[in-house]
Order: C-alpha cells, then sequence, then structure tokens
C-alpha cells in the first residue's frame, strides 16, 4: 500500500479546504480513531497504520490546515486553532465520539480537543507529543552574552529574509533526508517516498507563512493544565531515540499530572509510528480492548 493510497476527501472549515481520507468501517464496540500528524508532515506519514488498523477501526487522517493537502492561508495558527479545526471535524465529519492520535505537534493538538471537548473524544494517543508544561520554578536570569544572543535571535527570525533562507533550505531533499535520518533510529525507514510526502506540500502557495508563523505563535495552553481538564483514557508511547525531547523527563512530567495512563516506551525516534508501526498499531489494539472496549475483539 503506497503512501497516499487511500483516496482522500475535502471537507470546508471557516472558508478553507481540509484534506482527510478515511478507511475501515464502522464497528458497534470500538470509537473511530482521528490520527493527527507533527509539524510538516501529513495524512501520508500515517499510510501504514492506515492500512493496519482499518480491519478494526473506522480510521480517519487528517491535514492540519496549514500543512499537506490542506489550505495554507496567511494566518495566526495555534493550537487552539487545530483543536477547533479537530472538534469541528469529529462533530460534523465523523459524528460520533472518537479516539484521537497525535504526534509531535498533532499529538499537543490532539490533546488540547480533548480537554476542550471531553464528550467527543473517548481517548487519547500521544507518540511523542509536543507541548509545554508550566515551569516549576523562573527560568535563571541569562547572562548578558545570553542576552545579547537572544536579542540577536529574534532580530532575525522578524526578518522576512532570514525566515526565507532557512525555509528553502529546509526544504530541500537532502536536508529533509538528513534531518529525518536524525530523528529516525532505523534509517531504512527514510524512503524517497517519505522525503518527498515532506517535501511536496513545502511547495505550496503559503507554505512559507505558515512556516514563517512559527516564530510569532506564542506557547499555548500548558500540558498539565490540559490534563488537568482531560476526563478519558491517556495512552503514551514514546520513541526513546528521539533527539528532540528528552522523553523519560517529559514521561515524569505527564505521570505528575496525568489520571487514566497508560505508557509504553519503544526503540525508535520522534516518530514511532512510522518506525514501528507494527508495535505501535498492536498498543493501540490492546490499550482500546483494555480501557475504552473491555467487549471489542480485535483482529
Amino acid at each position: 500500500m503506497p503512501i497516499a493510497a487511500v483516496p482522500g476527501q475535502t471537507w470546508t472549515w471557516q472558508g478553507h479546504h481540509i484534506y482527510y481520507v478515511q478507511a475501515g468501517a464502522t464497528t458497534g464496540d470500538r470509537p473511530p480513531l482521528l490520527l493527527v500528524h507533527g509539524f510538516g508532515a501529513s495524512t501520508d506519514h500515517w499510510w501504514k497504520n492506515i492500512a493496519d488498523l482499518q480491519a478494526d477501526f473506522q480510521v480517519w487522517a487528517i491535514d492540519l490546515l496549514g500543512f499537506g493537502r490542506s489550505a495554507k492561508p496567511a494566518i495566526d495558527y495555534s493550537g487552539q486553532l487545530w483543536q477547533q479545526q479537530l472538534t469541528d471535524f469529529i462533530q460534523n465529519v465523523i459524528g460520533q465520539p472518537a479516539i484521537v492520535a497525535g504526534n509531535s505537534l498533532g499529538g499537543y493538538a490532539a490533546l488540547c480537543a480533548a480537554a476542550a471537548a471531553s464528550d467527543w473524544v473517548k481517548g487519547v494517543v500521544l507518540l511523542n507529543s509536543a507541548g509545554p508544561f508550566t515551569p516549576d520554578a523562573p527560568p535563571p536570569e541569562p547572562s548578558p552574552l545570553q542576552k545579547l544572543w537572544r536579542s540577536l535571535l529574534r532580530g532575525l527570525t522578524r526578518q522576512p529574509w532570514a525566515v526565507w533562507l532557512v525555509f528553502k533550505n529546509l526544504q530541500r531533499p537532502q536536508t529533509i533526508r538528513r534531518t529525518l535520518e536524525k530523528v529516525y533510529c532505523d534509517r531504512t525507514a527514510v524512503t524517497d517516498d517519505l522525503v518527498e510526502a515532506i517535501r511536496r506540500p513545502s511547495l505550496d502557495p503559503g507554505a512559507f507563512e505558515v512556516f514563517r508563523s512559527v516564530f510569532r505563535t506564542p506557547q499555548g495552553e500548558p500540558v498539565d493544565q490540559l490534563l488537568a481538564q482531560l476526563s478519558c483514557p491517556l495512552l503514551l508511547l514514546w520513541g526513546t531515540g528521539d533527539p528532540w525531547m528528552n522523553c523519560q523527563q517529559r514521561s515524569q512530567q505527564f505521570q505528575r499530572y496525568a489520571r487514566n495512563l497508560t505508557e509504553h516506551f519503544l526503540e525508535a525516534g520522534h516518530c514511532p509510528h512510522d518506525e514501528v508501526p507494527d508495535q505501535v498499531d498492536c498498543l493501540i489494539r490492546d490499550w482500546v480492548n483494555q480501557a475504552i472496549a473491555p467487549t471489542a475483539v480485535c483482529h
């Protein structure tokens, strides 16, 4: 099953076209499963999981506004925006409460949606999820050199030409491949198809403005505050070889604030769903059977 083998559909949301795919049939016991990609990725990043999980779930995957094949308007992007997109999609397109699974940025958006619309989210799966926690103590006062360096960086990120140069470099297939090979433990999982799936949306009109907005968007609601609002079961899956985050440290933070938590650590990088899909799919099935639909029988 190659990338984008499942035919996609378009949903109009707030005047913008949103791309999504759907596979599998409705089941009586298990809620639908909605998959949400990370920054720079798309529904294509879930193709292995869709091919497998559609035997047991009605599976949906969506491109967040600004990514993949969805529209890329020049607006302010935030966790709150994507939270509203996801909750509206569940209510208006899926039409029944769902389990929401997200990787990286998509994990943070999924958690925001679950906290905001508890009646519409039956469970949350977070895979190396992004999002800030409230600091336990104020950060130490930076040194004069650190202040100067931060001031220079802020000045550069306000310059469109500087951000454009960074964007054009990150757009190159060689840069995408090198980056993926750093965040995947198994480099054989970094295929030409995967590189192209990441590169293709960056060529769309508006993609640069989406990238540029990252430097202007303030941090969203802290994860600990979102967890305090969460009422459904939570599954955490960590790729322990992720160089972008300290999984053990973040695990301890989640354990401190989360209720009804199940957690597993995998030998993978930042995107375990794509690197070790069989393990991830099996863990999702087992968790759903135990925590959400104990009478269901998966294949």
